[in-house]
This record gives structure tokens, C-alpha cells and sequence, in this order.
């Protein structure tokens, strides 16, 4: 063996060995789905930057890994701020208080609405009186409280609409194309309202959310943590035919409150300095940026977040 070569086996022994002694962390995560996909771009450029080894654990649905993260048994968990709010005070979805977890960032910004067919009468959101709605999803219980809310908005719930019983979204969606219920949800710029738009003849559009009404403030109640925002045409939005008022709400990484804050520390600090690989990984990462990791939410962060975030100036609070 030439010295070259030595020196080139010596060097893999010692990743091999770095990777084996690596401290391991652990975030939750569902399988095949959008949070799976936030998941493994976490864990790879924490495993990559961080001198940690992130390895996910997996369940059925992000409701059945927050009591998991809250009870300390995975370290990280991901959900929006809907839920997570939901999680904190014991409301809706949460039957109890999960005291447990604290916030690590704000990831990235996503704004869902109501899609009708292009050529459909509905034009605004009492226009859905009478109309078909997907409806149980047991599946994925947060879009049964989603679409009440919406319900809501439009001064009505669920005995003033023809329910369709469907278990997921993807289900929903599948109802929509086949004209089997009169309106969808969707995340603006995302793969299934592009694709409804191309299999639905005349193509889709968003309706607008009421703003001010009594059903509009009572919608905003049940779904704290999110907030009504004006979306205006862009070329990859093809479901705003003109600007509508849509829900945005933040996705965001949480973590129990024991984890160390040293661990947590490297975890912020792997992500800050790995926007553009974030980015590279998926077009949904475009809306996280370094100075939104800090954003103020109204709820604590974890304390090995905060100390980055002070080191970098970003806390302002």
C-alpha cells in the first residue's frame, strides 16, 4: 500500500468512526407525505453540520407524535402553527395542555384556501350553501376542522352543506377531478392545485375569505396561529384568476423542552447555515429564510434556539 492510499483509507476509518460516535438526536415524522419530505431535508443537513446524527422515527400522523415529543420520547417534532397552538392551550384536536414542548423555529409560510371549478356559479364563500363537501377525514383530522372553519367564515357549518364522507385529502382531491364534490383545499402553489387545474376542464380558482364578518372572527378563533392574507397572481399560481384572501399559517420545528440546549443549539445553527440546501431540496422551502427562524409566535422558544438567536443578533425581543 502506497502512502497515498494509506492516507486515503486512514481518512475513511475516520469519518466511519466520526459517524459512529456522533451523538444521535430524533425527530418524528409521518411517512410519504409533505411533513416526511420537511423531515429528511432536516436530517440531512443536521447529520451533515452539526456533529449530530438526526434519525427519524415514524407514525401514523403529526396528532399522534405530538403527545410522543411532549412525553420526551423523540427529541423533534414538526407541525404547523395551527396545531402546534392547538397543542399548547388543549383545544380542538388536543384534549389536553402538551406543557412539554417549546418552539426551535419558524420554517417556512403557507397559505391554503377553498378551490371551485373556473366555470362553477360559486363566487363567494355563502354561495357554498347547499353544496357538496368532502367531510369526516379521519385520516387527517386537522382538515375536518379546517373546512368547519371555513364553514364558518361563510356563516355557516356542517348541516348547511351535502357531505360526502372521504378519509384523506388525497381522497378529497380525487372527489374533486371526478366532480364528485363541488369545492376542494389546497396550498397555493402547490402540486395538487396544479394538477386539478390540468385535469378539471375549465380549470380551478380560489375563493376569497370573508375578512370582517362575525363568521370570518369566529374562523380565526378556532384556527389561532394563523391569519387571513390577500395572495396576488403570480405565474405558478395558477388557481388566483384574480386576488383572493386565502389562510397563511407557519410551519415550524419544536422540540420537548429537556432536550439540551446544546443539542438544540447545533440543531438552529445546522439550519441557518443550510438555507440553500433547504432550498434545493424542495420548492415549499423558498419561504424560509434566517430571519424568520426567530419569529415571534406569542409561545416560548427553547432556550438552546434562543441562545443562537441572540449570538446572531436575530432575537429582538
Amino acid at each position: 500500500m502506497n502512502i497515498k492510499t494509506f492516507l486515503l483509507a486512514s481518512a475513511s476509518v475516520a469519518l466511519v468512526a466520526s459517524t459512529a460516535n456522533a451523538q444521535t438526536t430524533t425527530i418524528a415524522s409521518t411517512k410519504g407525505s409533505m411533513v416526511a419530505s420537511f423531515t429528511v431535508a432536516i436530517s440531512k443537513v443536521v447529520t451533515a453540520k452539526s456533529g449530530l446524527k438526526m434519525r427519524r422515527q415514524i407514525f401514523g400522523g403529526t396528532q399522534k407524535y405530538i403527545p410522543v415529543v411532549n412525553a420526551g420520547e423523540v427529541h423533534f417534532g414538526l407541525s404547523n402553527m395551527v396545531q402546534y397552538t392547538m397543542a399548547k392551550e388543549g383545544r380542538e384536536l388536543s384534549k389536553r395542555k402538551y406543557k412539554n414542548l417549546q418552539l426551535v423555529s419558524t420554517l417556512m409560510r403557507f397559505r391554503t384556501g377553498l378551490l371551485v371549478r373556473n366555470d362553477s356559479k360559486i363566487k363567494t364563500m355563502e354561495d357554498l350553501r347547499g353544496k357538496r363537501f368532502a367531510a369526516g377525514f379521519k385520516g387527517a383530522p386537522l382538515f375536518q376542522t379546517y373546512f368547519s372553519a371555513f364553514l364558518t367564515n361563510g356563516g355557516m357549518d356542517w348541516k348547511d352543506v351535502k357531505q360526502i364522507p372521504a378519509i384523506g385529502l388525497r381522497q378529497h382531491w380525487n372527489l374533486f377531478k371526478q366532480g364528485k364534490v363541488d369545492v376542494a383545499m389546497a396550498g397555493v402553489g402547490g402540486g395538487p392545485n396544479k394538477d386539478m387545474n390540468a385535469k378539471i376542464p375549465s380549470g380551478v380558482r380560489y375563493l376569497s375569505f370573508n375578512t370582517t364578518s362575525k363568521g370570518a372572527m369566529s374562523a380565526v378563533k378556532h384556527l389561532k396561529g394563523g391569519a387571513y392574507e390577500k395572495v396576488g397572481k403570480r405565474k405558478n399560481y395558477v388557481a388566483i384568476r384574480t386576488p383572493a384572501v386565502l389562510f397563511g399559517y407557519d410551519f415550524m420545528l419544536f422540540a420537548h423542552k429537556g432536550v439540551s440546549a446544546e443539542t438544540v443549539y447545533k440543531v438552529t445553527k445546522a439550519m441557518h447555515d443550510s438555507v440553500g440546501d433547504l432550498h434545493a431540496a424542495s420548492g415549499v422551502w423558498r419561504s424560509f429564510n434566517t430571519k424568520r427562524m426567530s419569529k415571534n409566535q406569542g409561545l416560548p422558544y427553547h432556550a438552546g434556539a434562543m441562545k443562537f438567536y441572540k449570538e446572531k443578533g436575530l432575537w429582538k425581543r
